[in-house]
């Protein structure tokens, strides 16, 4: 959604009357514009982009990776972590099946719980507009917002098709990634407006980039890939990572980068499951150069590289002492890195922070002081882990707040 949020004149034509207006047309205003129709509740559902739900259409490849089902609240990041618990209980990943069964959707599971439709996302998207068509939902798009103010009861907004009013408004623009697809700050924006704090949005599910220099050793390695542990802050995963000619990539850096903080390092563990034991034993009688018995656990043009950045790369196994070996066990055990910053909003999945929970109920999503006024998605201070986490936030979200209108 886009545009002013000041006060409008007072003189103004009679507004059109709803029960819930939803702004934002993606996952969790789609879902949630549905339900409460079917409530038989009279719902407008508003977007200012001309295309409807983008981010459904491009992830997962254009096959939508719409829930994981190993959804649990700990799988979500958020200055209040409880929030979360009350909407996914409520909502689950068997929930959004039985929609896609419903619209006869084939689905498959591709890894660790992921779901994705066997054909397009276009199907998800469909089935998504026929619900609210069955709800008997208004939707206009594209149609900007010009203002919202708060009436007694409810909310009157100025729109690009005239004022508009409603005793709800469902805040479900999102955050602030891919912003060529249409994202922007009015969610915050609106919530600041109504008094409610924001923490802090970051780019979250986003590469990340090092300093050119520091990164000069590696920058050829692009392309190659690996399973390590990685572990930023207090958050732990085991995933595929990626070199690319900036930095590094791929599902084990997607997952970190939400937890990393500026200045933070990253802990990667590039051995797996070697023991220290293993790795000393490995000298004996062998004939290989430390790189090549690297290359026995790991792609070789990264064993070549790592080897080259220490003084004995050409140095047969057999001739380190096990101190030596203890050493450079422990360095690639726990491989330490700091990022100079992410490749930001253009390559972030996601948004993380965004409207406090702190001021809106787990069960309904209306923010406590403001009565009518609602926040679902990705929007609010709950981020998922890649793999279906966040389309299963939008669901859930989007359920909760339905029920309530």
């Amino acid at each position: 959604m886009s545009g002013s949020l000041a006060l409008s004149p007072s003189a103004r034509s009679a507004p059109q009357r709803f029960d819930a207006i939803v702004l934002g047309a993606g996952a969790a205003g789609l879902l949630c514009a549905a339900l409460a129709g079917q409530r038989g509740r009279r719902v407008l559902l508003l977007d200012h982009w001309p295309k409807i739900a983008e981010k459904i259409r491009i992830s997962g490849g254009g096959r939508c990776n719409f829930t994981n089902l190993h959804t649990r609240p700990d799988t979500f990041l958020s200055d209040n972590p409880h929030f979360c618990k009350s909407a996914l209980s409520r909502y689950k990943p068997q929930d959004i099946i039985a929609l896609l069964q419903k619209h006869r959707i084939g689905f498959h599971e591709k890894h660790r719980g992921q779901l994705f439709c066997d054909d397009s996302a276009e199907q998800l998207i469909t089935a998504l507009l026929e619900e609210c068509a069955a709800g008997g939902v208004t939707h206009w798009q594209p149609c900007a917002v010009e203002t919202v103010e708060a009436t007694a009861p409810g909310f009157r907004l100025r729109t690009a098709r005239g004022w508009v009013q409603a005793d709800s408004l469902v805040v479900a623009t999102g955050g602030l990634s891919i912003p060529q697809i249409g994202a922007t700050p009015f969610g915050y924006q609106l919530a600041e407006q109504f008094g409610l704090r924001v923490v802090p949005p970051r780019p979250a599910l986003v590469p990340l980039a090092f300093d050119p220099a520091q990164w000069a050793p590696f920058a050829d390695l692009s392309g190659v890939s690996i399973e390590v542990d990685i572990r930023a802050e207090s958050a732990a995963f085991r995933e595929d990572l990626l070199f690319t000619h900036r930095g590094l990539s791929g599902p084990a850096i997607l997952q970190a980068s939400s937890y990393w903080r500026p200045g933070g390092a990253l802990h990667i563990n590039l051995l797996g499951d070697l023991d220290e034991t293993a790795w000393r034993k490995a000298k004996q009688g062998n004939r290989r150069t430390l790189a090549g018995e690297l290359a026995q656990h790991m792609p070789q043009r990264l064993a070549q590289t790592l080897a080259a950045q220490t003084p004995d790369a050409d140095r047969r196994m057999a001739d380190f002492s096990d101190k030596a070996l203890q050493a450079l066990w422990q360095q690639w055990r726990d491989w330490q890195l700091r990022p100079s910053g992410t490749l930001g909003w253009r390559k972030a999945e996601v948004t993380a922070g965004g409207v406090d929970t702190k001021a809106l109920s787990s069960s309904s999503m209306m923010a406590l002081d403001v009565r009518g006024l609602h926040f679902i998605g990705e929007v609010v201070d709950v981020t998922g882990w890649l793999g279906g986490y966040n389309f299963q936030w939008a669901w859930s979200s989007a359920a909760a707040c339905a029920r309530a209108l």
